[in-house]
């Protein structure tokens, strides 16, 4: 068997949050429990999205929460070669076809239907060729009418029948950028990762991620999908939800709060306590059958 590889992969689109913390915690505790090993990703592929320092920013608060991950800090945007050579594969096993469809086309089409994400489910415009007198604008996968069936350490069993409730998927983007789905499913198989521990707003993603997987014979890691932060709203933390950053200088009560949100039921002494000694008692109690088996859990005021 493979040792165990966990990971934390953060986007640099601002500072992190509560809810980045909690997956944070979750998957580094996680990989610890298991004897494994704990990487961090820039998930920077997509630059326009990314700002400047931010990335400074992530690593400073992961350090001052007394986080340690092992080998250096790989940056998604320095690996574009890497996902050139997979979607060529993919275009000589004719898994991918060009798209010229625009957002705008796609949007009031009304043969489109709502992905369980709310993205529209792509129609197969283009699927058995370009319409005449347009241009490629995109490269999509060719989905199969058949289920991705996965069992998640937290949610449990998750079916998705790719065709019917996703359809075929970007890889490279109009804007020449390369999608999340694939980029991720490429890093994490080179970086090794066995186990994914992230939030559950990347559950609907997963199924899409394991069909790329099998058609780039790439291995496919467990899944365990934590709860999502929300707010009183229901809406995920977020910088578009004006989530607070986290605060560098007062990292003992959200590390408590963090293991709180995923059950583990720190005691009130505890939050009161050094970071070390936090730190000490969340290693020799994690348990990961603890996290409440949903996928969003709103943040207590």
């Amino acid at each position: 068997m493979m040792s165990y590889c966990g990971r934390f992969a953060p986007s640099p689109t601002g500072p992190l949050h509560f809810g980045s913390l909690v997956a944070a915690v979750g998957s580094c505790l996680e990989a610890r429990h298991q004897g494994g090993t704990w990487r961090l990703r820039m998930e920077d592929v997509d630059l326009p999205r990314c700002q400047p320092g931010a990335a400074d920013g992530i690593l400073q608060t992961l350090t001052a929460f007394g986080f340690e991950w092992d080998g250096p800090v790989q940056d998604q945007s320095g690996r574009v070669d890497k996902f050139r050579a997979a979607l060529e594969s993919l275009r000589l096993q004719d898994r991918v076809f060009p798209c010229a469809c625009t957002r705008r086309e796609l949007a009031d089409s009304q043969f489109s239907q709502l992905a369980g994400d709310g993205a529209k489910i792509y129609p197969g415009t283009c699927r058995q060729g370009l319409p005449a007198g347009k241009a490629a604008r995109s490269w999509r996968l060719r989905v199969v009418d058949e289920s991705i069936v996965f069992d998640d350490a937290v949610q449990g069993r998750v079916a998705q029948n790719l065709a019917h409730e996703a359809g075929d998927f970007v890889l490279l983007r109009a804007d020449g950028f390369f999608a999340y789905q694939l980029a991720v499913v490429v890093d994490d198989a080179e970086q090794g990762i066995t186990h994914v521990v992230r939030g559950a707003d990347l559950l609907e993603s997963t199924p899409r991620q394991i069909f790329l997987q099998r058609s780039l014979g790439l291995p496919t890691p467990q899944y365990a999908h934590l709860p999502v932060a929300v707010n009183a709203a229901g809406e995920k933390l977020s910088k578009q939800t004006c989530a607070a950053p986290l605060d560098n200088t007062r990292p003992q009560a959200a590390l408590w709060d963090a293991l709180a949100f995923l059950g583990q039921s720190p005691s009130a002494e505890l939050r009161g306590a050094g970071l070390a000694d936090i730190w000490q008692w969340a290693h020799a109690h994690w348990d990961m059958a603890r996290v409440p088996r949903q996928q969003c859990l709103r943040v207590a005021e």
